[in-house]
């Protein structure tokens, strides 16, 4: 994916509902998505429930969606392919709907 954004995420599986609730910021500061999915964290399956949820709330294929880091842990790191602007946009719009912080997308290469 030679074009789009990195995407950190804070993931609550075997969760009631898959949902995207906001934004919070890390103790060093860095701001992350919080999203929650019904799936359980076995064999990947909360991972590709993030990616759909994810692309279905960005208006993406999930494919598009890669987990750069975090396969095992509850933050992750989420390469978004796709035009950086249009991207950041809908990031933007998403973290507003959520009425809270807006997310920071890092464009890739950077962090």
């Amino acid at each position: 994916m030679p074009d789009g954004v990195a995407l950190d995420v804070r993931l609550t599986p075997r969760s009631a509902r898959d949902a995207i609730e906001g934004v919070e910021h890390r103790a060093d500061g860095r701001p992350v998505l919080k999203a929650r999915v019904r799936a359980a964290p076995v064999e990947g399956e909360a991972n590709e429930a993030l990616r759909r949820l994810i692309a279905e709330e960005l208006g993406i294929a999930a494919r598009q969606i890669e987990l750069a880091a975090g396969a095992t842990a509850r933050l992750k790191r989420l390469l978004i392919g796709g035009d950086v602007r249009r991207l950041e946009a809908s990031l933007e719009r998403l973290t507003q709907q959520t009425a809270k912080a807006p997310a920071k997308a890092t464009p890739k290469g950077t962090s």
